[in-house]
């Protein structure tokens, strides 16, 4: 029984004169990957140089890649900020992936409300703002001596669900008094997160004029020098696209897996969404949608590479019809989903 669930009378007292330390509290943190505060060219460089200079994200040597990145920084955080700008929260002036979380946290909190009032839910972003130290800090201050991080990747992989554990890590060295632990782990095959997907696919197709002749199910690539050295990433985007064929009932022709945004000249995995996109269009096929399993939240990512950069792609090819489906976002099914791991991952700690 959780120390927290006791009646006041038999509860642990603190000896008369001891510092006032709260404790006793368990901690939920979701961590998405981040996003830059601003548009403009300054905002765009400090968030871009957080994340490429990260050698989880990049593992050149230092020596060869930090120069590089340097150039690329001159040049690249103006035509990064053109492109955030185009799918920019206006109203809250910020990111739609911050907008998103945000309010994933919020509602999560609120599902888990049942679990008693010890449980204290927040979000971070691996790179930007709120960071990671800061808010585990901040759950530490309110009496969290037991902490969850759930990083919101499906797919493990070491660029970005390892990432966040480096941080996480890194914090807790700087701490006397160091909270529990748990890193929930990937929910690539989770059943509620499949049928999110899967009934996510319904509705999106449901709501539109058209039929489809492919659907491809586009996640974010890696080095495959990456998957080459051990990481699991491909084999768990493989797992997710065959466990929603079959929830949906489709073959492989009907729904395809592919991978997004390639970065540098290094082979990454494939095939590439850009590619395939531009090979249906000029092959004759007029109706395509994209999904993207691989991200919790939409983001640049989807709103723009997919649903602008790779729809001209299409139509440039001689495709006539694209939809990006939304991903499962503050959606009921997505915090379904999110929920289903938090109780997993928390039984012993609060049920």
């Amino acid at each position: 029984m959780n120390v927290m669930s006791l009646p006041d009378e038999v509860r642990p007292r603190k000896p008369e004169g001891h510092p006032a330390v709260a404790s006793g509290r368990i901690g939920v943190l979701i961590v998405n990957l981040g996003t830059p505060e601003g548009t403009d060219y300054w905002s765009m460089r400090r968030y871009l140089e957080e994340f490429l200079s990260d050698p989880r994200v990049i593992e050149a040597p230092r020596a060869i890649w930090l120069p590089i990145l340097q150039l690329i920084l001159l040049r690249r955080p103006s035509v990064r900020g053109r492109d955030y700008a185009s799918i920019w929260n206006a109203e809250r002036d910020e990111g739609p992936l911050k907008t998103i979380t945000r309010a994933q946290s919020e509602q999560l909190g609120k599902a888990l409300s049942g679990l008693g009032p010890q449980l204290e839910v927040d979000w971070a972003m691996r790179y930007g703002k709120p960071p990671i130290a800061e808010r585990l800090k901040a759950l530490q201050a309110k009496g969290c001596d037991r902490i969850l991080v759930m990083p919101l990747y499906p797919q493990y992989s070491a660029a970005s669900t390892a990432t966040v554990c480096d941080k996480v890590f890194d914090t807790l060295k700087a701490m006397r008094w160091q909270p529990a632990l748990r890193i929930a782990a990937p929910y690539y095959d989770d059943p509620v997160y499949i049928e999110a997907l899967a009934n996510s696919v319904r509705t999106g197709l449901a709501a539109l004029d058209f039929e489809p002749e492919v659907v491809l199910a586009s996640y974010h690539g890696i080095p495959q020098s990456y998957f080459d050295k051990g990481d699991p990433y491909y084999c768990h985007c493989a797992k997710t696209t065959r466990l929603l064929r079959e929830a949906l009932g489709w073959g492989d022709d009907r729904l395809r897996m592919t991978f997004q945004s390639r970065f540098g000249r290094a082979a990454w995995l494939k095939p590439y969404t850009a590619e395939t996109v531009t090979e249906l269009g000029a092959s004759g096929a007029k109706r395509l949608a994209i999904i993207t399993p691989g991200f919790a939240a939409d983001c640049l990512e989807t709103l723009e590479e997919i649903a602008v950069e790779n729809a001209g792609y299409f139509r440039e090819a001689g495709g006539e019809r694209f939809a990006a489906i939304p991903c499962l976002n503050d959606s009921a099914e997505g915090l379904a989903v999110i929920e289903a791991v938090a109780r997993r991952e928390l039984k012993g700690w609060a049920e």
